[in-house]
């Protein structure tokens, strides 16, 4: 990573812990650009925050649904420490893109509600283009790790050998997550782990995410024929069902 002042662009659904956080990155000098919902949080908190759309020059469109798919963002998130001073595209300079280091991102919540409306776009391109170049960008996907990446902040840097395995969990996670929407949409794998139609038509609607299959490591869901008529009670108390629930 460059030194000197540093970005880290922040879009969360879940907020817990966000505020702490956030607030040891700004006594780290780190400049934060964030969307919507989250850019509103922190300004509630008193935390001095940066839009996206403020930050790229374009506004969000089509009802929230593309906010971050911009060239400023991606090019910030993908590109190599010796490209920053290059700063140009196939078109010429740009003078704008500069890089950010910290991506910390978790999804829309479509496995516990699995609906066309959750099924994230911008947070999944932003947390796998972290990932992808963990060599210069930490990305973070659970707020279980926020002490730890601010404590390494703090020493002087978070390590490669930490943000390799922070990107590790991205892709378990982006995978977990475009398995179940792939099982909303009538997917299912096979047991050499080939994808395949489901072939019982009858099956197709999702109504929920349990919390695993018959293992721990296997997905299951909750589905309801089309023609029928559905009665679905959530637990009084106690975990969400799992499969063998």
């Amino acid at each position: 990573m460059e030194s000197g002042p540093k970005t880290a662009l922040i879009s969360v659904y879940d907020k817990s812990g966000l505020e702490n956080f956030a607030r040891r990155l700004k006594k780290l000098q780190f400049k934060i650009i964030s969307t919507g919902n989250t850019a509103q949080f922190l300004r509630d908190h008193g935390i001095e925050v940066t839009e996206v759309s403020e930050y790229t020059g374009f506004p969000e469109i089509l009802g929230g649904r593309v906010k971050t798919l911009h060239p400023k963002i991606h090019g910030g998130i993908l590109g190599r420490g010796m490209d920053y001073g290059q700063r140009t595209t196939d078109n010429g300079p740009t003078g704008e893109i500069d890089p950010i280091e910290l991506v910390v991102v978790n999804l829309y919540p479509f496995e516990s509600t699995p609906t066309i409306e959750n099924i994230d776009i911008g947070g999944p391109t932003m947390l796998r283009g972290a990932a992808k170049n963990y060599e210069s960008v930490t990305a973070v996907c659970n707020p279980a790790d926020y002490d730890r990446v601010a404590g390494a902040l703090e020493k002087g840097d978070v390590s490669l050998e930490m943000r390799k395995e922070l990107a590790g969990k991205v892709f378990a996670l982006t995978a977990r997550y475009e398995k179940a929407i792939a099982e909303f949409f009538g997917q299912q794998t096979t047991d050499n782990g080939q994808w395949t139609n489901n072939e019982n038509k009858d099956f197709r609607s999702v109504v929920r995410q349990l919390r695993y299959g018959e293992n721990p490591h296997q997905r299951a869901s909750f589905h309801k024929a089309d023609d029928a008529e559905l009665f679905w009670n959530p637990p009084l108390q106690g975990k969400e069902l799992s499969y063998n629930n």
